[in-house]
């Protein structure tokens, strides 16, 4: 696994090959399976401009497995806030083992922009938009420099802003692949038997989903699965998916 630390050396993205339409790609690829997505992506832009990012959280394991039975040296970017539970650093050690990951990016914020806007380390408590911004979308978009398209674990299910995600869309000069997008609660449960796919850690113990853990709280069986996310807030999204990284 390589550890990007307090700086991302690689290149920004140059001008690449015209992509293709994410609209025409969508169409294309609505009734395709997980695979066949992440598939398409690879042939799209090349697997060296191709990133999948994901969050080591409740269901993450299902979408990493899909894609290391397709190309398991596609780039994974995970984005280390520096607030996580010690239960998710251990579960992205267990399952680049467990799923051969090849190419783990372990991306945390930049330590200055920390000493500057978050010394106290409060701000996930007074203005969490601009905790999520210095520690997830930030780095994030200076991980995503070099590649023309990436992946996430986004579903439809999981409601909000989520409920109508496209297969493929456009964000900003990249495309985004949601191969997930129409699969099912039970589908993904169903991934995680047949692979024998291990749990995360505190899964058993009614987090449904994982964050930073000052903004993470178990859920009720009467909640959505996100519901335990900024618990008491408006704050829905972390801000990765509202805002265009390119």
């Amino acid at each position: 696994m390589s550890d990007l630390g307090q700086s991302v050396l690689a290149e920004p993205m140059t001008a690449a090959p015209d992509l293709p339409v994410a609209a025409e790609l969508d169409h294309a690829l609505r009734n395709a399976t997980p695979a066949e997505v992440i598939a398409s992506a690879v042939r799209t832009v090349g697997r060296e401009r191709l990133a999948l990012v994901s969050s080591f959280g409740t269901e993450s394991a299902a979408l990493l497995v899909v894609m290391a039975d397709v190309d398991p040296a596609i780039p994974v970017i995970f984005l280390d806030t520096g607030w996580l539970f010690e239960e998710t650093l251990a579960y992205r050690d267990t399952l680049i083992a467990t799923l051969g990951l090849r190419d783990v990016r372990s991306v945390k914020p930049l330590e200055e922009t920390l000493r500057r806007e978050d010394a106290n380390r409060e701000l996930w408590f007074s203005d969490p938009d601009a905790c999520c911004r210095i520690r997830k979308v930030e780095p994030l978009q200076r991980a995503l420099a070099p590649f023309s398209a990436w992946i996430n674990g986004r579903k439809r299910f999981q409601g909000g802003l989520r409920a109508t995600i496209p297969v493929v869309e456009e964000d900003g000069k990249r495309l985004k692949f949601n191969p997930f997008a129409k699969t099912s609660r039970e589908q993904i449960a169903a991934i995680y038997a047949a692979a024998k796919l291990p749990p995360h850690p505190l899964a058993a113990s009614g987090f449904l989903s994982v964050g930073c853990m000052p903004c993470t709280s178990r859920t009720s069986e009467d909640e959505d699965a996100r519901g335990g996310r900024w618990r008491g807030r408006a704050k829905t999204e972390c801000g990765i998916h509202t805002t265009k990284t390119a």
